[in-house]
């Protein structure tokens, strides 16, 4: 960061437990961090606020199927008839000491873990095979990882061996006080009107017997009450952010309309 630019404005974060201090001290020691928890929980948002915080550049990588080892390190590119080297975002942030965040990071390929494993032990050195380079992070660097445990099989699943490698925090739906607190901030919905919608979301997560792979995440509150705060009648909204995003199937639909209609009279 170079003396003419601004520190980033940290995000909204409300912490639901010790998860800013644990952060605070991997940064400070060099120790690598691993996030579980499910889907639109706030895992993503911890790691923006807390890279705001410490005044760090985050580099974020949406781990998918295809994402592989040379990804994430870099690879020769053709530029105006030559041939380049160009840094992928594990790469930059290493030498530039930043904070690298792979999210959900067993959705990527399995070369992708034996990168990692020099960056999460003692040596916290990246080896660049096509050019030969051997980096060793600074102090600033840190490798922050994201998975959701209720989405792990047996083809994608973090090995022992790896996880073992990482400080761990498990995160959750927050308590419905502060996801009140967090969705009217977030969405500028008074709080009030944002109750009801936190019990909905309780009331869907607490369900058993229907074919919900989850329950509705925390971003899905945030995005029906921005519908509501900008006007859009309470059934619209919750039909679009909520009942359409968590299911196809048209008795789950009706079920969770029949919830709505529980909770909202």
């Amino acid at each position: 960061m170079n003396a003419h630019t601004k520190p980033p404005i940290a995000p909204f974060y409300a912490a639901s437990g010790n998860e800013c201090a644990l952060f605070d001290a991997a940064h400070k020691n060099g120790l690598p961090l691993l996030l579980k928890g499910p889907t639109g929980c706030g895992k993503t948002r911890f790691v923006e606020h807390m890279a705001a915080q410490s005044g760090r550049k985050l580099y974020t990588v949406a781990c998918h199927d295809d994402l592989s080892a040379a990804d994430l390190i870099g690879r020769y590119l053709l530029r105006g008839g030559e041939t380049e080297w160009v840094d992928g975002p594990l790469t930059r942030a290493v030498r530039e000491g930043a904070i690298c965040y792979l999210d959900e990071v067993v959705e990527a390929r399995k070369d992708v873990t034996v990168v990692l494993h020099p960056l999460t032990d003692n040596r916290r050195t990246l080896m660049i095979d096509r050019t030969g380079e051997e980096l060793v992070a600074p102090p600033g660097f840190m490798l922050i990882a994201s998975y959701n445990p209720g989405y792990q099989n047996v083809l994608k699943r973090m090995k022992p061996s790896t996880r073992q490698r990482f400080l761990a925090i498990t995160f959750d739906f927050p308590d419905p006080e502060t996801e009140i607190q967090v969705v009217a901030e977030e969405s500028g919905l008074e709080k009030g009107r944002v109750a009801p919608l936190v019990r909905l979301g309780g009331h869907i997560r607490n369900l058993s017997g229907m074919d919900l792979e989850e329950g509705v995440s925390t971003r899905l509150l945030i995005y029906a009450a921005t519908l509501m705060a900008g006007g859009m009648g309470v059934e619209k909204a919750l039909e679009a952010a909520v009942i359409e995003p968590l299911s196809d199937d048209k008795d789950i639909q009706t079920a969770l309309r029949d919830l709505v209609t529980t909770v909202y009279g």
